[in-house]
C-alpha cells in the first residue's frame, strides 16, 4: 500500500513542508531516505520501550540497603514524579515545536520558570520562608498550576482576540513577560534574609526527589487525560507541523486547534514545574533526541518516543548520580548544564532561531 503524500513528507530527512508533501512517494529520493532507515518507528519505539524498562528494575531493586519497603516506596514516589515530568516537559515540548514550526523554541520562552519563579518569591517576600515550608502540599500544587494556567489563559484570549492576534506575538509577549517577571524576582529575593533565601532555592531548583506521593495521583491523572486528547488529535499535529495553510486547506480550523494545544501545554508544563521544579532545557534535550531517534515527523511515533527518552534520561540519569557519583540531588542541575550546552552547541550549528 502506497504512503500518502502527508505521511511521505513527515517521513523524508529534515524539516517537513507543504512542498514536500507534494513530492510523489515514489521518487529516488523518497526510496533513498526509506532505504537508510533500517528500523521502522514502532521498532525503534520498541527498543526505547525496553531500555527504559531495564532502567526502572534497575531503579527500583538494586543497592538497596536498610529496609526494602521503605526504600521501594521512596523510589516508587520518585519514579512517579520522573514520568509525569518526562511526560509533561517531553511531550509539551514536542507540541509547542509543531505549533511554532521551530526545533529551538520551547514552551519555558512563554515565562512558565519565570511566573513559578516570581509566586515562590512572593511568597517568601510576604509570608517568610518558614511558611514557603510550611503550605507544600497538594493544596499548594493544585493553587499554583491553577494560577499559571489562569495567567497564560488571559495571555492567549488577549493575543487572539484581536485581528492581528498571532502566534509570534504571543511568543514575544511571553519572553519580555518572562524577563519582567525574572527582574522582579531577583530584586525581591535580593531583599531576603539569608535564611529565607536559602529556603526560597531549594524550591527554585528541579527536585525530583522531594515530591510527596499524595501529589502523584492528581498528576498522573492530568497527563493521562492530556496524553489521551494529545493522541487522538496527533493526526491533526502532523497536519499543523505542515504549516498554517495546509492545515486549513485539509478542513482544520487552525486557531481552535492552535489554542486547544496551547492550553494543553500550559496545564502540563505548569502542573510539572509546581511539582518538580523549573527544568528549562529538559524538554529540548529530549524532544530533540526523540526526533533523531524516530527517523520520522509523525507524531504517532515522536510523542512516545520523546515520552520515553525523557523517562529513561531522568531515571538512568538518578540511578547513576546515586549509586556511581552519590549525589542524587544534583541530577537536574546536571540535566540544565548539559541540556543548555547542547542548546547553545545546536544553536550555534543551525546558526539561527
Amino acid at each position: 500500500m502506497s504512503e500518502s503524500p502527508v505521511t511521505a513528507a513527515l517521513d523524508r530527512p529534515g524539516p517537513p513542508t507543504a512542498a514536500a508533501a507534494s513530492t510523489a512517494p515514489g521518487s529516488p529520493s523518497a526510496g533513498a531516505g526509506a532505504g537508510r532507515r533500517r528500523l521502522s518507528g514502532g521498532a525503534r519505539v520498541g527498543v526505547a520501550g525496553a531500555l527504559v524498562a531495564v532502567a526502572v528494575v534497575c531503579f527500583l531493586f538494586l543497592f538497596v540497603q536498610g529496609s526494602f519497603e521503605f526504600a521501594i516506596e521512596r523510589r516508587l514516589t520518585m519514579l512517579g514524579t520522573m514520568a509525569v515530568a518526562a511526560f509533561a516537559q517531553a511531550v509539551s515540548t514536542v507540541v509547542f515545536q509543531t505549533l511554532t514550526h521551530n526545533r529551538i523554541l520551547t514552551p519555558s520562552i512563554m515565562g512558565f520558570d519565570s511566573v513559578y519563579t516570581l509566586m515562590q518569591t512572593l511568597l517568601a517576600f510576604v509570608f517568610g520562608g518558614s511558611v514557603l515550608a510550611a503550605t507544600d502540599g497538594l493544596p499548594k500544587l493544585v493553587t499554583q498550576t491553577v494560577l499559571m494556567v489562569g495567567f497564560t489563559t488571559v495571555l492567549f484570549r488577549w493575543l487572539f482576540s484581536g485581528r492581528r492576534g498571532s502566534l509570534h506575538v504571543l511568543l514575544l509577549v511571553g519572553v519580555v513577560l518572562g524577563l519582567a517577571f525574572g527582574s522582579l524576582s531577583v530584586f525581591l529575593q535580593r531583599l531576603l534574609s539569608p535564611a529565607e533565601y536559602d529556603v526560597l532555592s531549594a524550591r527554585l531548583f528541579g527536585r525530583l526527589s522531594s515530591a510527596e506521593a499524595t501529589h502523584l495521583p492528581l498528576a498522573g491523572a492530568v497527563c493521562v487525560i492530556a496524553g489521551i486528547i494529545l493522541w487522538r488529535r496527533r493526526h491533526l499535529l502532523d497536519a499543523l507541523l505542515l504549516g498554517r495553510d495546509t492545515a486549513t486547506g485539509l478542513g482544520i480550523d487552525h486557531k481552535r486547534e492552535l489554542t486547544v494545544m496551547l492550553l494543553l501545554i500550559s496545564v502540563l508544563i505548569s502542573l510539572s514545574t509546581a511539582l518538580a521544579g523549573p527544568m528549562t532545557f529538559f524538554g529540548f534535550v529530549a524532544a530533540m533526541l526523540a526526533y533523531q531517534m524516530a527517523g520520522t515527523h509523525r507524531h504517532t511515533i515522536v510523542l512516545p518516543m520523546a515520552f520515553l527518552i525523557g523517562l529513561l534520561t531522568l531515571v538512568g540519569g538518578q540511578f547513576i548520580m546515586e549509586h556511581v557519583f552519590y549525589a542524587s540531588g544534583m541530577l537536574t542541575v546536571v540535566i540544565e548544564f548539559l541540556g543548555g550546552a547542547v542548546f547553545l552547541v545546536h544553536l550555534l550549528r543551525k546558526g539561527t532561531l
